[in-house]
């Protein structure tokens, strides 16, 4: 976050951001809904955006061929990194988000609520969804449904992005960081798919690596 790296800066803390993986933001529905299989970046604004709070209540304010039902809510709570990511590429400005809804930083919450309501729709994480895909559906974004094959090749967009891990550069010189950081990249395609999330290719966790280990090679004690 913008405000984590400015707290870094006035501590005078550098450090060396690696790609660990990638994620999707899912959009999910109940499985009960069968009029929305397919929704865009304008129709997930005018759901979301600020403006939208007390006045767009219904799924068919958002799209006239949906139900003329309540559209009842779900997201992350506004300290999550899934919320300010979603809130940035699709209302234009991270943490910009109508406020009526049902928060929760607790993912498994997201996911009763919308499996207990043909009328919910909620955002969260990919690893998520495919954990509990049996009682909920995916809505494609722009036709393209969430899946680890489209995070990977980039055609689901916009809600897919890179994960990254932090390390300290002068910790790193510490040998139980750089044993830590070392274990991660070399086991991280296999631990990133345990969790099911989207792991890189192996050449990029090579990459990663060499350049940890350079970035070692090269910075003072």
């Amino acid at each position: 976050k913008e405000k984590e790296e400015k707290l870094c800066a006035a501590n005078g803390i550098e450090y060396m951001a690696i790609p660990v993986a990638y994620d999707a933001i899912t959009v999910v529905v109940n499985n009960g809904n069968t009029a929305v299989t397919d929704i865009n970046v304008e129709e997930l604004n005018k759901m979301w955006k600020p403006e939208s709070e007390g006045t767009v209540t219904k799924w068919s304010q958002v799209n006239a061929a949906w139900p003329d039902l309540p559209l009842v809510l779900y997201g992350p709570g506004a300290d999550s990194g899934t919320f300010d990511y979603f809130t940035k590429k699709i209302n234009g400005k991270s943490g910009a988000s109508r406020t009526d809804y049902t928060p929760s930083e607790d993912d498994n919450v997201l996911v009763q609520g919308v499996s207990t309501d043909p009328k919910a729709l909620a955002y969260f994480g990919l690893s998520y969804y495919l954990e509990n895909q049996g009682s909920l559906k995916a809505v494609a974004i722009n036709g393209v449904t969430p899946s680890l094959t489209t995070v990977r090749n980039g055609s689901y967009k916009p809600l897919s992005r890179e994960i990254f891990i932090y390390v300290n550069k002068k910790a790193a010189k510490r040998t139980e960081v750089n044993d830590f950081v070392t274990y991660y990249l070399q086991n991280a395609e296999r631990l990133v798919s345990e969790v099911k999330s989207v792991p890189l290719s192996s050449a990029d966790y090579a990459q990663s690596l060499a350049d940890f280990q350079q970035l070692l090679a090269t910075s003072g004690n």
